[in-house]
């Protein structure tokens, strides 16, 4: 299995990727293709033995930034990383492909340069977020922010599948976010899809409110990309937040430090469970192949778990698996 990484994206670029890479390669038996300035790459590399058969270089000296608009570069910048390594993935030169650089090109490449699959009308970014019963999907996570119903029915069926084959959850309840429980709740938008999602084939359990998020009472939570991001990044500041005050709790004086050795065990396993780096990136879900967003600031801990996460995408089939499900969206949706 090869998996492609842009080289040159995230705020730890190249160093992340590439010591990402060299345990990948290691303890997870895939081949890596690094896309991106050789130069940079090769000195990062020339830092660690490594398997030479299974860590390869592909050369792309142009890097889409966070400040640039992302499709016209995309169009502009045949040779940046992120352009160079999409059009690898749709040529078959690679299973699946992970970027940390700019949402924005990774999406337009997504859709420019890989595509969708046929009858999928909007690919979503679909992200894993911590809560009190175990990791769930927010879906669309900020990829569009103008939806119908059908959208957000769609976002519904693809984030199911891929918590059933990725993460082994059987029959994923699905939670549609509003304002209220009551069916009657939330902007039209959300009135509109509620019966939708009730005849779809999902595990529909009605509306869920913004504590419903954390507390961990749907598997998969279905919005528009506005209301996602937004989500996502409270709950990401929350995340660093509670993790200060909690510090600064156990480390305020002499009898304090002593308090947190005895529960420091409980404060770590709270540490990893909150900690975004494991779970790696966000799924571009929707694309003929695979395609996943890490966190622009993403360590190697957090590339790697990305790739690992990667893998398991390839290997679970998920893209055939909404391509033998495209039908049943369009014959539910159009009841």
């Amino acid at each position: 299995m090869k998996i492609i990484v842009d080289a040159m994206g995230g705020d730890h670029a190249p160093e992340a990727p590439v010591k990402a890479a060299v345990k990948a390669a290691d303890e997870l038996g895939v081949e890596i293709i690094l896309v991106g300035k050789t130069d940079d790459v090769e000195k990062e590399l020339s830092q660690y033995s490594y398997n030479k058969d299974r860590i390869s270089i592909v050369h792309a000296d142009e890097v889409i930034t966070n400040h640039e608009e992302p499709a016209k570069a995309v169009r502009s910048k045949k040779n940046a990383s992120v352009v160079v390594a999409a059009n690898m993935l749709k040529n078959n030169e690679g299973d699946a492909m992970l970027s940390m650089g700019n949402t924005g090109a990774l999406l337009a490449s997504g859709l420019l340069i890989v595509g969708r699959i046929k009858g999928v009308m909007r690919p979503a970014l679909a992200t894993l977020l911590p809560s009190a019963k175990g990791p769930k999907m927010l879906i669309d996570a900020g990829a569009n922010t103008n939806c119908k119903p059908e959208n957000l029915v769609q976002f519904a069926i693809m984030g199911s599948i891929y918590m059933k084959n990725v993460l082994s959850i059987e029959n994923p309840t699905v939670g549609l976010m509003s304002n209220g429980e009551e069916e009657g709740k939330g902007d039209e938008l959300t009135k509109a899809t509620y019966p939708f999602l009730k005849s779809a084939p999902v595990n529909f359990i009605g509306n869920i409110e913004g504590r419903d998020v954390m507390e961990g009472n749907a598997d998969v939570i279905t919005c528009d990309g506005f209301v996602g991001n937004v989500i996502l990044k409270t709950v990401e500041g929350m995340g660093h937040v509670v993790s200060d005050k909690v510090k600064g709790i156990f480390t305020k004086g002499f009898l304090t430090k002593l308090g947190a050795l005895f529960v420091m065990k409980g404060l770590n396993e709270f540490r990893e469970a909150m900690d975004y780096r494991e779970y790696g990136g966000a799924p571009l879900l929707g694309t003929k192949k695979p395609v996943i967003k890490g966190h622009g600031s993403s360590d190697a801990k957090a590339v790697f778990s990305a790739i690992r996460q990667a893998k398991k995408f390839v290997e679970t089939n998920m893209i055939n698996e909404i391509e033998n499900n495209i039908n049943v969206m369009e014959e539910k949706v159009n009841d």
